[in-house]
């Protein structure tokens, strides 16, 4: 098979840095009240700023395709690779801006240059390494040179309070609490909005160094676990998800059911626990012991699993010491698909790596639970 090498990295983060104190000036209140849950979850995730694609009144600045466009061009100029040279566009959102056509298509037709092949990857934070993944079999089996992938989310107008206010009527109306659901609320003060973009390539850079992509394997436990967050639909009373195609249309606003929400009872007893086994199902299979990982990037949505996930780690007899670990969700938020990139572009860039140290990249998502990983080797 070809060697696949990762040439560069960059990213688009829209307008300027969201502090705590600003978010929900921006999102709005819903029924016109504070949240009651934003300051225990903004405790929990120790998210410092994040970044919108809309002014400070609410309004529209980017949608997702041009989020992503903006990081691609970033990367042409960094990696100076001409549009020409690509054969593959690869993109991966759990936000697209419709539901046809697919966020790649959308992103091509803004790019409006040549004729080429593209893929979108679906899901949740694991579509954008699995983007990644596609370029990389690509370029291995011969099939392509160059292959751009993305990251991208543009969640902030889906956490907007107009998109709970007609919930929170409804809830008056049958003189009820117009609180939204912690389900609902507790995931508009995690995530945001932001894209990211890698050159993937069948030569190294001739300067310099560059990332090897050594594997990239995933694994689902959707067979075991019921789903854990998801928009778009209801859960009945076993669990199970009534599409918002089969929902009354009253309904898609009374009950928010286009909103994101998460099961945090679940997310709390499955994350730790499957990221765990994941880890040393991957490891073993790929014959990786843990002290030969130089630089552990786990995506996580939030500093509560931080410790947890070390924990859980060094009970199963996985050692990487936390000085191995990079994870900058503090200044960028929860960006979901674009964040490993957002990872990989700050460590790749800080002057910190050497040739011959191993970079493992880790990516949960909690939808359904799966998990991806990938192993990177500096050349």
């Amino acid at each position: 098979m070809q060697n696949v090498y990762i040439k560069a990295v960059s990213k688009f983060l829209p307008n300027q840095p969201v502090t705590n104190d600003q978010m929900e000036s921006i999102l709005g209140m819903v029924n016109g009240k504070p949240s009651r849950a934003r300051s225990i979850v903004l405790r929990n995730n120790r998210i410092v700023q994040r970044f919108y694609a809309l002014d400070e009144n609410g309004n529209r600045t980017h949608n997702n395709a041009e989020l992503t466009l903006e990081a691609i061009q970033n990367l042409l100029v960094k990696s100076g690779i001409s549009q020409e040279e690509i054969d593959i566009l690869s993109c991966g959102t759990s936000t697209p801006d419709q539901l046809l056509p697919s966020h790649a298509s959308m992103v091509h037709g803004a790019w409006q240059k040549k004729s080429l092949e593209i893929n979108s990857a679906t899901g949740i934070c694991t579509s954008g390494i699995n983007a990644m993944k596609y370029g990389f079999m690509a370029i291995s089996s011969g099939m392509a040179k160059n292959a751009i992938c993305t990251g991208s989310e543009r969640v902030s107008s889906w956490l907007r309070a107009d998109k709970y206010n007609n919930e929170a009527e409804k809830l008056i109306e049958l003189e009820q609490n117009p609180v939204i659901a912690f389900d609902k609320d507790f995931l508009r003060w995690m995530l945001s909005d932001g894209a990211g973009a890698m050159l993937l390539s069948d030569q190294p850079n001739e300067e310099g160094i560059t990332l090897k992509i050594n594997w990239i394997h995933g694994i689902s436990y959707a067979h075991e676990l019921e789903t854990c967050m998801y928009a778009g639909a209801t859960k009945d009373e076993n669990g199970n998800l009534v599409s918002w195609s089969d929902s009354d249309p009253e309904k898609w606003l009374t009950e928010s059911i286009f909103a994101i929400k998460q099961d945090i009872k679940l997310l709390d007893e499955q994350i730790i626990k499957k990221g765990t086994e994941s880890i040393q199902k991957i490891l073993k299979e790929n014959n990786v012991k843990p002290e030969e990982i130089d630089h552990f990037l786990p995506h996580i949505s939030s500093y509560y699993f931080h410790d947890r996930l070390n924990d859980g780690f060094i009970n199963a007899g996985i050692n990487i010491p936390l000085e191995k670990w990079f994870v900058n969700l503090e200044n960028f938020g929860n960006i979901g698909s674009a964040s490993i990139y957002l990872q990989l572009e700050a460590l790749l860039y800080s002057g910190n790596l050497k040739k011959g140290e191993k970079i493992l990249l880790s990516v949960p998502e909690s939808g359904r639970f799966s998990y991806v990983y990938g192993l990177l080797e500096v050349v």
